[in-house]
């Protein structure tokens, strides 16, 4: 049947299967299923790089003249995203957390045994190096017309599209099986769940207040519709709250988005991927309130207004260079939490903990909403009558 073959069938089937194998496995089978989930892991990590420079530096050779003006914006409306998305859950945080009951005892957890070997596949760059080393390659190769330079990126693009088309799709439901049957195996999924479900509801909610804000103000601002754009993005979220991880959806976000009408087809190109990597809503969204949960259980107080709002504008700034795996968001900022914040290593540990419980439904928020902002940045490039491929 065509829906039992469709990607977002399989990622669901990976995710019960998962939680289901997780709850009998004995520890013996669930060394070679750690041993699995880190293998393919390492695989689509090693790919990540490779994604990101294959889509944006040929974008950036195509956009030509227009690509330092592209790249300014889309940074900027990541950052804004990012930023009100956070202000918007510290309003929340001072509104709601006073008034709730929060046990700071989450219990602990069955140790996963370790890998049966190890196989490391390192990166040939950093995520973050990768995309700035994207980002110089295209200006450069705009600003000295090198054509020669052009025609192999965008020959690489092809190869990066075969890999991840025949490589990353396919196995991308066995390591979101992995991951959950890890998951579940731990007790992460049964021991947690009060922390669980206490802040969750509220978080998930607050990612799907944002998502309409986003998709609103990208269809007012394009007069094109968001809705035709999100409906596509069913495998992508799934992905995400399978994977933990922008960088290892990139693959199918890029196939979501290039599906819709109302995106540009070169915008998708560059922006996906890009916005894969600086734009981070729902993480940030769930960070700020998080940190205001943490704060109140262990010093009995939120943080002060002002010690927020300077929390809320540094982390959009720390959030664009998070590196796009699981917890990147929060490992970037550890300096913001106990410089600004004051968190002991008590209060560390434990924003760590709740903050990894809930890091594939911030992911997932962050990915969908990358549609939104490359329907606006799609939008900007007609109005400054940017053409699609052009080399001006």
């Amino acid at each position: 049947m065509k829906i039992v073959k469709s990607l977002p069938f399989r990622l669901l089937a990976g995710i019960v299967i998962g939680i289901l194998l997780g709850l009998v496995l004995p520890r013996s089978v669930m060394v070679v299923i750690v041993t699995i989930k880190y293998i393919l892991g390492q695989l689509i990590s090693f790919c990540v790089p490779l994604i990101i420079i294959g889509f944006i530096a040929p974008s950036i050779t195509r956009l030509g003249s227009n690509a330092t003006r592209l790249l300014s914006v889309a940074i900027l409306i990541a950052y804004v995203s990012s930023v009100l998305a956070a202000c918007m859950s510290m309003c929340a945080g001072f509104l709601l957390i006073p008034h709730m009951t929060i046990a700071s005892d989450a219990g602990e957890l069955r140790a996963l045994p370790e890998v049966a070997f190890q196989l490391d596949i390192p990166q040939i760059m950093p995520v973050m190096s990768a995309l700035v080393f994207s980002i110089l390659a295209g200006v450069a190769a705009v600003w000295t017309k090198a054509s020669t330079v052009s025609d192999v990126l965008q020959e690489f693009q092809m190869m990066v599209l075969v890999i991840v088309e025949r490589i990353i799709i396919p196995i991308l439901p066995f390591f979101i099986a992995s991951t959950f049957c890890c998951l579940s195996w731990e007790g992460s999924i049964t021991k947690q769940l009060p922390i669980f479900l206490l802040v969750i509801v509220i978080v998930l909610a607050g990612h799907f207040i944002w998502l309409a804000v986003l998709y609103g103000s990208a269809s007012l601002y394009s007069h094109r519709s968001g809705i035709e754009v999100l409906s596509h993005y069913g495998p992508a979220y799934l992905t995400a709250v399978g994977t933990m991880s922008s960088a290892a959806t990139l693959a199918v976000a890029l196939q979501c988005a290039h599906k819709s009408k109302n995106l540009r087809s070169d915008m998708v190109d560059f922006g996906i991927p890009l916005f894969a990597n600086i734009h981070l809503c729902g993480s940030v969204l769930t960070e700020v309130f998080f940190v205001m949960t943490v704060s109140k259980v262990l010093y009995g107080h939120l943080p002060a207004p002002g010690t927020m709002i300077l929390f809320v504008i540094l982390l959009g700034v720390f959030a664009i260079g998070a590196p796009g795996v699981p917890g990147g968001t929060v490992m970037a900022s550890l300096g913001l939490i106990t410089g600004i914040l004051g968190f002991d290593e008590n209060g560390t540990a434990l924003m760590l903990a709740i903050f990894a419980l809930q890091d594939s439904f911030g992911t997932a928020c962050n990915v969908t909403g990358d549609g939104a902002l490359t329907l606006i940045l799609t939008s900007y490039a007609d109005r400054k009558h940017i053409k699609e491929g052009s080399m001006e």
